[in-house]
C-alpha cells in the first residue's frame, strides 16, 4: 500500500512539476522578442486578430499575390456574402473547433486528445467587410515580398485534394454566417498549438514576434 500511496505522489508531483515549468517557460519565451525592428515597405495590409484566447491572422481576400476565395471561396459560408474583403486564418484542433463552441461545452475527451495530439488539425476561415483596430486587433503593413513568405506559410498548412483543392469540412458547427472550417496538415499538442501557429506566421513574413507562446497575450505583447 506504501508503494502504491509513494508512486502516485511522485506522478502527481511529476504533473505539477511539468505544468509550472511548462507556464514558466511559456512565459519567459512570450516576452523575448524576434524580428523587433522590421523594415517593411507599406504594400499590403494585415491584421493580427484575438478573441481573448484564440488568435487569427487576417489577410486581404484579393491581391495581385493571391485571391484566397478561388479556394476559400464564399459559397462554403452560410451568408455567401462576396462583398467582404478581408479573411482571418487560424489553425487549430479539429475537435476543439468542431465540438467545442464555447468553454461549456468542452468535454475531457477533447482536451485530452488535443493535448496529446491525438486529433488532427483544421484551418478556420472567417470573411469580415472591414476590421478596426483595437487592443484585440492590431494592423500591420508588410511588403508584397513579405506577403509571399506569409501566403506561403499558411497554404502549407492547408490539406488538399490531388488536385491541390483545399478539403471544406461540411459542419452545422460555424461559429457565424462568415466562416468555413478546412481540413489542415499536422496534429494540434501543448507546444503546437493555436496562438504559436499565429507567431509562427509572423516570423515567417519578418515581423515582430516572440521566441514561443500558447497564449494570444504572448503575440499581442509585442505590439503595444
Amino acid at each position: 500500500m506504501k508503494k502504491v500511496i509513494k508512486i502516485i505522489a511522485l506522478t502527481l508531483s511529476g504533473i505539477i512539476t511539468f505544468v509550472v515549468l511548462y507556464f514558466v517557460f511559456a512565459i519567459v519565451l512570450s516576452v523575448i522578442p524576434v524580428n523587433k525592428n522590421p523594415e517593411n515597405a507599406k504594400e499590403i495590409p494585415v491584421y493580427i486578430l484575438t478573441n481573448g484566447a484564440h488568435t487569427d491572422i487576417v489577410v486581404p481576400v484579393k491581391t495581385d499575390i493571391i485571391d484566397w476565395s478561388e479556394q476559400i471561396k464564399y459559397e462554403n459560408t452560410l451568408a455567401n456574402d462576396t462583398s467582404c474583403r478581408l479573411l482571418a486564418l487560424g489553425w487549430g484542433d479539429k475537435g476543439f473547433y468542431l465540438d467545442t463552441p464555447t468553454w461549456a461545452d468542452l468535454k475531457f475527451s477533447t482536451a485530452f486528445k488535443a493535448v496529446f495530439g491525438i486529433n488532427t488539425a483544421a484551418i478556420h476561415a472567417t470573411y469580415y467587410r472591414e476590421l478596426r483596430e483595437n487592443d484585440s486587433c492590431k494592423k500591420i503593413e508588410i511588403s508584397k515580398e513579405q506577403y509571399k513568405d506569409l501566403v506561403a506559410y499558411i497554404q502549407k498548412d492547408f490539406l488538399t485534394t490531388g488536385n491541390g483543392d483545399y478539403i471544406n469540412i461540411v459542419t452545422d458547427a460555424n461559429y457565424g454566417v462568415n466562416d468555413a472550417f478546412y481540413e489542415g496538415k499536422g496534429r494540434f499538442n501543448m507546444f503546437r498549438i493555436c496562438n504559436a501557429w499565429t507567431n509562427r506566421s509572423l516570423k515567417a513574413c519578418g515581423q515582430r514576434a516572440c521566441v514561443w507562446t500558447p497564449f494570444d497575450k504572448g503575440i499581442f505583447y509585442h505590439y503595444k
